[in-house]
Formats: C-alpha cells, sequence, structure tokens
C-alpha cells in the first residue's frame, strides 16, 4: 500500500498545472493541506519534500512552498527560441548559452531561425500556436519597425506562453518583457570616447531596419550634441537587413565602398552598428588607400571574436560573458513562476585596443 505522504505528493503533482494555468504560484499553506486532506503536518512536509526532489516546487524559509513553473509531464517543460540569424558571427555561442541555462532550470529547447524577416517569423509562430511552448525567447525580426505579428504574439501569450524579447522588443506590442543592450549609453559611450581623443569630425554607420541601429546612433548623436559639435547627416549611412545578408553570404561590400566615397569626406573617426561591419568596412578602406588608425579610426559594439581577427585589432564595447543569456532565461523563469519580471538593458564596458587613436589633424 502506498504511504500516505507518496499519495498527497500524487494529488498536488497533478494540481500543479492547473495552479499555473491560474496564475496561482503559490502553494496553500502546511496548516491548510492538513486540514483539506485530514493527515498529519509530518505527511504534509513530506509530500511536499518529494515535489521539491523533482523541481515542481521550491520552498522559501518563512514563506511557503511555491511552484517553479515545471509540469509534472516533462513534455510540457518546452521552450521555443527564436533567433534572426544563424550567421558564426554571434550564432553558436549564444544558442550555447541558451541551450545551457534552459537545460539547467529543466527545460527543452526547440530553435527557429527568421533570417530578420517577419513572414518567415509569421510562419513559425503560426506553427507554435498549433502546441503552444510553455515559453518563448525571440529575437524580433525588423525590431526598428512595427510588426505586423502582434495578433500572433498575442494570441500565444493568451494560450499560456511566457515570452521575453531578446535584443530588442515591439513598439505595438503592449508593455512586455524584454532583455536587450543598453544601446543608447553605448553610442554615447563611443561619441565621448572618440571625443576625448579629439575627434571632432566623426562618421556613423548603423542598421537601418532594427532598433539597435537607431537607439546606437541616438546616442552617438547626442554625445556630439552635448559636446557642442555641429550634426551633419551626410557623414552617417545606413544599411538593411537585405545588404547585410549579401556581405554576409556572397561578400558583397558595396555598400561600404559607397559609405567610403559618399560619407566620410573630412572624418578621422566611424562608429559601427556592430564589429562585422567594422572588420569589413577595414578591408575596404585599405583597398581604398586609407590606412587604420593612422588615417581614420574605428570602433564598434560586441567584442566579437572578428575584434581580434581584425587587423588592426577593434576597440569595441563588450558585455561580461554569457551575461545577456543568462538574463533573458533567468526573466522567463520569473514569469513562468510568477513574480515581477523587470525588464533589463545590460550595460556595455569598453575594450580597447589598435583601431583608434588621437587625431592630430
Amino acid at each position: 500500500m502506498e504511504v500516505k505522504y507518496r499519495q498527497l505528493a500524487g494529488i498536488l503533482r497533478k494540481e500543479l498545472e492547473n495552479y499555473i494555468k491560474q496564475g496561482t504560484y503559490r502553494l496553500p499553506t502546511e496548516k491548510s493541506l492538513c486540514s483539506r486532506f485530514g493527515v498529519s503536518r509530518q505527511t504534509v512536509r513530506q509530500a511536499l519534500a518529494l515535489l521539491s526532489q523533482e523541481g515542481l516546487i521550491a520552498k522559501k524559509q518563512g514563506s511557503g512552498s511555491y511552484v517553479t513553473g515545471l509540469l509534472p509531464d516533462e513534455s510540457g517543460n518546452h521552450v521555443a527560441i527564436l533567433l534572426s540569424t544563424d550567421t558564426e558571427y554571434i550564432f553558436p555561442a549564444l544558442l550555447g548559452d541558451l541551450e545551457t541555462f534552459l537545460s539547467r532550470e529543466g527545460y527543452s529547447v526547440s530553435v527557429f531561425i527568421t533570417h530578420n524577416r517577419t513572414d518567415v517569423e509569421r510562419t513559425i509562430l503560426q506553427s507554435l500556436t498549433e502546441m503552444p511552448p510553455r515559453g518563448l525567447i525571440a529575437e524580433p525580426s525588423r525590431s526598428g519597425l512595427p510588426t505586423p505579428n502582434f495578433d500572433l504574439y498575442e494570441k500565444l501569450s493568451a494560450q499560456g506562453t511566457n515570452i521575453v524579447f531578446f535584443h530588442g522588443y515591439y513598439s505595438n506590442l503592449p508593455p512586455c518583457s524584454y532583455v536587450k543592450d543598453d544601446n543608447y549609453a553605448g553610442g554615447f559611450a563611443l561619441g565621448q570616447f572618440l571625443m576625448e581623443r579629439r575627434h571632432r569630425q566623426i562618421a556613423g554607420i548603423f542598421q537601418l531596419d532594427t532598433i539597435q541601429g537607431q537607439e546606437r546612433h541616438l546616442g552617438c548623436t547626442r554625445a556630439m550634441l552635448e559636446a557642442g559639435l555641429p550634426i551633419d547627416e551626410d557623414t552617417v549611412s545606413w544599411f538593411t537587413t537585405e545588404q547585410l545578408v549579401l556581405l554576409e553570404k556572397k561578400q558583397d561590400t558595396r555598400f561600404l565602398s559607397d559609405f567610403i566615397q559618399r560619407n566620410l569626406k573630412s572624418c578621422s573617426a566611424v562608429i559601427c552598428h556592430n564589429d562585422e561591419i567594422a572588420y569589413w568596412l577595414i578591408k575596404e578602406l585599405s583597398y581604398a588607400g586609407f590606412h587604420v588608425p593612422e588615417d581614420i579610426s574605428i570602433i564598434s559594439f560586441d567584442n566579437s571574436y572578428l575584434s581580434e581577427l581584425s587587423t588592426p585589432a577593434l576597440t569595441s564595447l563588450s558585455h561580461e560573458p554569457h551575461e545577456a543569456a543568462a538574463a533573458a532565461v533567468s526573466l522567463l523563469m520569473k514569469k513562468m513562476q510568477g513574480h515581477n519580471a523587470v525588464s533589463m538593458q545590460i550595460p556595455w564596458k569598453l575594450v580597447e585596443r589598435n583601431s583608434v587613436s588621437p587625431w592630430t589633424g
């Protein structure tokens, strides 16, 4: 005959899914469970301890027992990840981090690539609504624009999927949880860094259809305005997802050579959208007869492997290793556990290398 505490644990285990669906994350008190099931406090404590060992609940000293978000049926503990790209630039490390942190929390993972296309994103979201995952970590497609897929995100949320946006968010969705870079502050910091090294004519090249590009441009522009420098829009160039794809797949650098011919003028420094753009820009500058940093300084975002492969090595903004993925998973876990999930902007820190020198002109 099954002992009482195991019987009680079985009953509570079946009720956990209803708790989660109803948004009830705190279990009844030990006293109320004793009264409800007509058992001793020792039996209740043993049953809760068993559920805790299974990772289904967590006990907090002096506060009670709480649902962790995991379901007793492991097939229901699934998180979908939408990423905009599967290129070598950041994909392997980022995906590895997300999968590692989610696995530690007891979740299986499915990965989908949108190629930064809202039509591909829509097809993926429609398939997810047929078997809604417990959680979704989504990198927005063309985050600089309103999404036409707001209806599917809202449908998934109504179906019980907890959603965390990564690297951005959509302006036309209701307030949502997100983890993103503090791009405005990063752009401001890069502008200040260059001006401290006596650069006064600073060019920039940013991605037009992402919120990252818009915020990074705004940050460095604000730094220049506060320093009393004039803003010349002719020194700023914008590229699109389509141009980036051609660069990555076919090494089509025409938009970078056009930038050099049309936008650099007498500029002594360039703020690049990221290391990938900086890496290829330095090559194009070399073909055009410019030397970095003697003729022009280059600075960028991400501190990726390309920052060290570049010649010269890139001065670039960086995050702590694994920081962004850990923050996204932590935020998702809080949502699944019914806690207040406050959106986060991850700060940058500058890694100085050899691509910037003081301006002496």
